[in-house]
This record gives C-alpha cells, structure tokens and sequence, in this order.
C-alpha cells in the first residue's frame, strides 16, 4: 500500500510539474511570436484547465478513500 501511494504521490507531481513547464513554455512563445500568441495563450488556458481537472479528480478520489 505503501508503494501505491509513494506512486500516487509521484504522479501527482509530475502533473503540477508539467503543467507549470507548459505553461512557461507557452508565455516564453507567446512573447516571442506575435502572430501566433493568440494559439499559445488558448494552449496555456487548456493546460490550466488540465490542471484544475486533475487536482479535482485527485481530491474526490481521496474523499472517497478516506469516507470508506
């Protein structure tokens, strides 16, 4: 159970890592082409999204782990 969670805990990471990774990314291209900010700041906006999305995902499956 132990692994489970290190696993959980580790993926959990790599999510809010990548998604700020994508996000800088995205305002770094933004920055640099005027032309195609408007694409790279949607981009950006869906990466927030992502991010929202799993954080949610992760506190419901923990209300559910601890409620049963």
């Amino acid at each position: 159970m132990d692994l489970l969670n290190e696993m959980s805990d580790a993926f959990v990471m790599l999510i809010r890592v990548g998604v700020v990774l994508r996000i800088i990314y995205c305002f770094i291209k933004m920055g640099a082409s005027e032309e195609e900010s408007v694409m790279f700041k949607k981009r950006a906006r869906n990466a927030g999204i992502f991010y929202i999305l799993a954080e949610s995902i992760w506190q419901i499956k923990d209300l559910v782990l601890s409620y049963y």
